[in-house]
């Protein structure tokens, strides 16, 4: 009968240790010594956060031997970050971004010779049409932005047209250049030949007209309209086509008229666009 009674007393003693560790933790003086193992155990679970909190007040501490979790983490972020004085690139979409940023004015720029090829090439297909052949068009060097202009009519009541018909002038020969922002400003334009007084001709073939200037300009004028224009200026000023002996073999120089065009428009821009004072030509 004891020795039924020691047996059935060592069972409950096996199953009290196989027992969750909540029992022994209501249960302190039956199995204080298997709870602290357990707890010792559990520590990275149960634990960790105080131990965090305090390595963070007591770094370093001469009876902590093991890392625990707070420690690993510290050790791992301080092997991931970058060393002291060590300047950080700049992140992709940063990078990405100024790459965009840098090829801004090259698609501004081809786009802006887009619109001025298509503005041109409209512009060559109405004067083509043109029934009265008032004008027509060479290109120089087949560049679509550098014209060589024929102007074949004037006022036929007009001492010009008289003048063409006595030194059989068929024509009035003008150059265009288109700048890179055509048409929202104007070209630049100048008579080559033959030699012009008056008329608002100038040294070097400048033309004085407002609407060739960037404050005159818009951009719904058309080749064919400035050259209507001009028509009817060269009359209206008496132009004349210079026969006097040696300067009517004169060519008109493209350094020139740039030279002459870039003074009148000052001058216009301080009286505005009326005769200015003799004194200042």
């Amino acid at each position: 009968m004891a020795t039924l009674l020691r047996k059935i007393g060592l069972i409950r003693l096996h199953n009290r240790d196989t027992e969750d560790p909540k029992h022994h933790h209501n249960h302190r003086g039956g199995g204080g010594q298997q709870s602290a193992s357990l707890r010792g155990k559990g520590g990275a679970k149960s634990g960790g956060h105080k131990q965090q909190q305090q390595q963070q007040q007591h770094p370093g501490g001469a009876g902590d031997s093991s890392p625990g979790p707070g420690k690993g983490k510290g050790k791992r972020a301080a092997e991931l970050a970058p060393p002291a004085g060590a300047r950080a690139g700049p992140g992709p979409a940063v990078a990405a971004a100024a790459a965009a940023g840098s090829l801004v004015p090259a698609a501004r720029q081809q786009h802006c010779t887009q619109v001025r090829s298509r503005r041109l090439m409209k512009e060559l297909q109405d004067i083509a049409r043109l029934s009265d052949r008032f004008i027509s068009v060479e290109l120089v060097d087949e560049s679509l932005f550098d014209w060589n202009v024929k102007l074949h009519q004037v006022d036929k009541d007009s001492v010009l047209w008289q003048d063409m018909k006595e030194t059989n002038t068929e024509f009035i020969l003008l150059n265009l250049t288109f700048p890179d922002n055509f048409p929202f400003s104007p070209p630049f334009m100048r008579v080559l030949s033959p030699r012009l007084e008056n008329g608002y001709v100038l040294d070097g073939g400048a033309i004085c007209m407002e609407l060739l200037t960037p404050r005159g300009w818009s951009s719904a004028y058309t080749v064919e309209a400035v050259m209507r224009q001009f028509a009817a200026s060269l009359v209206k000023g008496q132009g004349r086509i210079c026969r006097k002996a040696g300067k009517s073999k004169k060519s008109f120089s493209r350094k020139e008229a740039e030279a002459t065009f870039k003074s009148l428009v000052k001058t216009h821009e301080k009286y505005g666009w009326v005769t200015p004072p003799v004194s200042d030509g």
